[in-house]
């Protein structure tokens, strides 16, 4: 074997050498590591005398002595004798030459590139904005809870009730009545109860902030708190809670206190409240009315079409565009001087798609039926009708399809027969009295007598029409009447029967009552809920109607609010609850339940007992019959009160209600219980302790 002096290596010097390219190997993936480690192994190992092998590159390099001196090493020599030169030598202070034909960019250092982190909140409050500002352009509910439910983080939906509450308030009240609309229909199917409280909670506390640049916001969320109360989306418990955790000059304070005496301690205030956006779902169909009457007749004094299609679209009801066409063609036949400017209007409101083809051909159709009315106010009428048409064909704003339709009159079911001609007449006679009388007994008296079986279902189409038409009171009368129908005479095909016929003519039911497919779908699981249908029936009423046809998504409409929670309670009161028999049965119900109490009864029982009623706006009559009862017997029924009122059952208005009817009847409770004054009196201030009353009491 050779000696190490004749140039060759010994057996450890080469397994000395083989370690050392495998490390540099690994050591090449990062030009800045460092092989000191490595180095006295291999000072050691190698002899001074041998000669090394010129191994690496030209590239040069700058080591440093054991004295930290730095030592210029050779270009070409590979380190010098002793050494094994460049191929270990990888210290920090080297570098590379891009201009060196070995040059590989992947041996560059490598550089971090700094990138911003997505926040998921933030995007799902940017993802919000757009379905708020989409709702608020097409009155959508549907959509809006569908594009919501998509984003699949139900963890974050109280910033939306935040973000759609704080974006309404700094617009006008249509916007402030769709969000109050939106957030009623989303409650418990995509936003639960907890998420709306504390969406309004974050609002309190964000109200001094929100209201640099909206300066009514304390008034304007002391509304929207208010009317979630008044829908039943935020417990009246609510408002006690919060003002706990505010501070007392905080204007989160301030709106828990105008929300508790401006608005909900009012009389008559869910109505009020209901009604203080002129939202669509409340005005009249006469309100609507007068106003497209007044603005008509703006227009023709000005001329100004613009601001004229701005007072359309601010009505925001779409769907009765073709009572505007209707009315603005009379107007055109009354005053014939204005029939230029009326039809310049009705051209511009298309152009725009303001006013849509069908509404306008419904708008048309519509004057074209009442024709031989109008001439008797307007003589021409007919001859100037046959004038307008022709033009607006013309111009390209009425679709030439009207005139097909021209003249026929749309009616209901077309019924030729005198026979059902006369029912309907001795039905609505019926109805009328009902109505007026509350009498369940002649009503059903009266329908054997006409003794035609045959059209009960086209009297359940009269009754449910008919007082779609008047107030809550009627409806809540109609389901009552129904309810009784259904065990006493009519048959669960007549109902059925009836209710198909009822949204076979939805659309035409809408043109004279704005709110008719919500009331409908109110009325049918109202049924449901009373046992008049069963759930099934709802898919066999669906299944003879045409799909996408208003009736059907009338019927969806009832299959989501009977299976919202807690659907039995609210649909039971959707209309106030309530006829005069009912009144009367719940007086005695509430008696026999504060007896049952006091005689060592459960206080959570009781409170369910009140629950079951279904007459919150009635609670004022607890509250007077427990104090009452406890002057008689036992102060023990006012942990009773305690109960209802930190349970959010009582409101604090019904509560201070129900005291103030009890201190006016004093004097006649005197002569039963000779104290009653001074009783009445520990009640008071045993109700101011604990937060029971109004500051006004």
């Amino acid at each position: 074997m050779a000696s190490p002096k004749e140039g060759f290596l010994t057996d450890e010097q080469r397994e000395v050498l083989r370690i050392a390219v495998q490390n540099a190997e690994v050591l090449s993936s990062s030009p800045k590591s460092r092989t000191s480690l490595l180095l006295p192994e291999l000072k050691s190992k190698v002899g001074c005398g041998g000669k090394s092998t010129a191994v690496g590159g030209g590239v040069r390099h700058v080591r440093r002595s054991h004295s930290g001196k730095p030592v210029r090493v050779k270009k070409d020599g590979a380190g010098g004798k002793g050494t094994w030169g460049k191929l270990l030598d990888t210290e920090a202070a080297s570098c590379l030459d891009r201009n060196d034909p070995n040059y590989d960019s992947g041996e560059e250092p490598y550089e971090l590139v700094g990138t911003t982190v997505s926040d998921p909140v933030d995007d799902y409050k940017k993802s919000v904005v757009t379905i708020v500002e989409e709702y608020f352009s097409t009155g959508d509910v549907q959509l809006a809870a569908t594009d919501l439910g998509d984003l699949g983080s139900d963890e974050y939906h109280h910033f939306f009730v935040k973000k759609l509450i704080s974006m309404a308030m700094d617009r006008h009240d249509k916007e402030k009545e769709m969000a109050s609309v939106l957030l009623s229909s989303l409650y418990a199917d995509v936003t639960s109860p907890a998420q709306i409280s504390h969406g309004f909670v974050m609002l309190l506390e964000s109200v001094d902030d929100l209201a640099v640049d909206i300066p009514d916001a304390v008034d304007v969320l002391a509304l929207f708190i208010a009317r979630a109360v008044v829908d039943d989306i935020l417990p009246p418990a609510f408002l006690t809670r919060a003002k706990r955790t505010l501070s007392e000059s905080s204007k989160g304070f301030q709106v828990i206190q105008i929300a508790e005496k401006s608005y909900l301690s009012a009389p008559h205030h869910a109505e009020l409240v209901e009604q203080r956006w002129g939202g669509t779902v409340h005005i009249t169909v006469e309100e609507i009315k007068k106003k497209i009457t007044d603005l008509l007749r703006e227009y023709i004094e000005s001329g100004e079409t613009a601001e004229a299609c701005r007072c359309i679209r601010e009505l925001g009801v779409s769907f009765f565009h073709h009572e505007v066409v209707k009315r603005a063609l009379v107007l055109a036949m009354e005053i014939q001087t204005s029939e230029h400017a009326i039809l310049k209007l009705l051209k511009e409101a298309a152009e725009e798609c303001l006013i849509s083809y069908s509404q306008m051909i419904k708008g048309f159709s519509r004057v074209a039926e009442s024709l031989d009315d109008l001439s008797l106010d307007i003589p021409t009428a007919k001859s100037l009708f046959q004038i307008l048409v022709p033009k607006a064909i013309s111009e390209g704003w009425l679709d030439p399809s009207f005139l097909k339709s021209e003249g026929a009159v749309e009616d209901g079911n077309n019924e030729s027969s005198e026979k059902l001609r006369r029912y309907k007449e001795e039905a609505v006679t019926i109805i009328h009295e009902y109505f007026l009388s509350d009498d369940i007994t002649e009503l059903i008296r009266s329908l054997q007598d006409l003794a035609v079986p045959e059209y009960n279902p086209v009297f359940i189409k009269k009754l449910i029409t008919l007082s779609m038409e008047r107030k809550n009171r009627e409806r809540e009368m109609a389901s009552v009447l129904l309810s009784t129908l259904s065990t006493e005479i009519f048959s669960r095909d007549d109902i059925v029967n009836g209710f198909i016929m009822l949204l076979e003519s939805a659309e035409d039911t809408a043109l004279d009552i704005l709110d008719a497919s919500n009331e409908l779908a109110l009325f049918l699981s109202r049924a449901v809920i009373d046992d008049v249908l069963a759930p099934l029936n709802l898919e066999e009423i669906s299944n003879k109607l045409t799909p996408n046809c208003s009736g059907s998504e009338t019927v969806h409409m009832a299959r989501s609010l009977i299976s919202a929670r807690h659907a039995g309670e609210r649909l039971l009161r959707c209309w106030g609850g309530g006829t005069g028999w009912a009144v009367e049965d719940a007086k005695d119900k509430i008696v026999k339940l504060l007896e049952e109490y006091e005689s060592g009864g459960d206080v959570r029982e009781a409170c369910q007992c009140i629950r079951d009623l279904g007459m919150p706006f009635f609670n004022h009559e607890v509250v007077k019959k427990t104090l009452i009862m406890a002057m008689e017997k036992s102060d023990r029924l006012l942990d009773f009160l305690h109960e209802c009122f930190g349970e959010g059952l009582i409101t604090i208005n019904q509560m201070t209600k129900g005291f103030s009817r009890v201190r006016d009847g004093l004097d006649d409770l005197a002569l039963d219980i000779p104290n009653a004054e001074e009783k009445f009196q520990t009640f008071v201030e045993h109700a101011k302790k604990y937060g029971w009353l109004l500051l006004s009491f």
